[in-house]
Order: structure tokens, then C-alpha cells, then sequence
């Protein structure tokens, strides 16, 4: 059996977006994450950093969006059903932290389910007031639905419903 510490986690390629398609439509289908079009995971691919067994499979994968100077969101974690309680999401975790901090982003945010794995990582639930109002008014104009989840916008509040909004700061390398 295979463990974490036998995985590659690499950056994304477009050639890797049908199956990170497919090891979040579990997921979606549970409405524990939201559902995106190919295009916008084609959109997105350099955001993504996947897992990868020896024999080249992916088995698990994750976003890093930056939302603002100083904030990012940890999007789209997911991992093979066959793969899970195998340190995957760890491992992706801590690349995706990694690449924040190289980019330079302080905060790291969350909208989860997934409490427990989250609160591991350094994670703590918080409420409103993440941003400044002036901020605020600049992301309201962004059409993307996890800027619009953060905000929590009328529109999303179906997609937000039991979900847990939660932050680590994060100390500069």
C-alpha cells in the first residue's frame, strides 16, 4: 500500500483537469464542494496543485486562489475515495501553504465541512470582518462564486448552508 510519503505532488496540467473533474464530482454531488465547469477548471489549472501515486495516477488535488493582497482561499481539496485517511489532503495542504507563502499571502480562508482537517492544519472558525469595507465593494464585482461564498452573497447562501468559514494566519518563512 501506498503512503503519502511515496507521492509527487506537482503543479496541475491542463492534460490533469478531467480527472481532478472527477474527483470532485463526489464531492459536488454531496454539495460539499462547488461544482465548476471544464472551462473554468481549464481557467484555473494554474492554480491547482494535484497528488500522484508511482504509477501516475492523481489521487488527490487542490486550489490556492488569491483573493486579495493578503488572502487567499484553499479551494476545491479533494481526494480519491480509495486514497482517503492516507495523508493526501496533508501532504496537498501543505504545498498549498507552501505557495501561499511564496506569493506572499498572509491568510489563508476557508468555507469547509471539513472541520477537523482544516482546524489540524492551524485552521480557526471565524465570522464577518475578514476584510475592510473598501475591500469588500472591490470583490463584490468579481463574477467568481468562491469570492462571492466568502462574501457570502445572497445569491450563494445555498452553496454556503452548514459550511464553516475558518482562517489561519500564516508566519512568514
Amino acid at each position: 500500500m501506498t503512503d503519502a510519503a511515496e507521492l509527487t505532488v506537482r503543479r496541475a496540467r491542463t492534460a490533469d483537469v478531467v480527472r481532478i473533474e472527477q474527483l470532485i464530482a463526489p464531492l459536488v454531488a454531496k454539495r460539499i464542494l462547488l461544482g465548476k465547469d471544464l472551462a473554468v477548471l481549464y481557467g484555473s489549472v494554474q492554480e491547482f496543485r494535484v497528488a500522484e501515486e508511482p504509477g501516475g495516477l492523481v489521487v488527490g488535488c487542490g486550489a490556492l486562489h488569491v483573493m486579495w493582497q493578503d488572502l487567499a482561499e484553499v479551494r476545491t481539496l479533494a481526494v480519491d475515495p480509495l486514497w482517503r485517511r492516507r495523508r493526501v489532503g496533508h501532504v496537498l495542504m501543505e504545498q498549498l501553504e507552501a505557495d501561499a507563502v511564496e506569493l506572499g499571502v498572509g491568510k489563508l480562508f476557508c468555507l469547509t465541512f471539513e472541520v477537523d482537517f482544516f482546524a489540524g492544519h492551524g485552521f480557526a472558525p471565524v465570522g464577518e470582518g475578514l476584510v475592510g469595507p473598501d475591500v469588500v465593494a472591490e470583490l463584490a464585482r468579481s463574477g467568481d462564486e468562491g469570492v462571492a461564498e466568502f462574501l457570502d452573497l445572497p445569491r450563494v447562501k445555498p452553496n454556503t448552508l452548514g459550511n464553516t468559514r475558518m482562517l489561519k494566519v500564516l508566519q512568514p518563512s
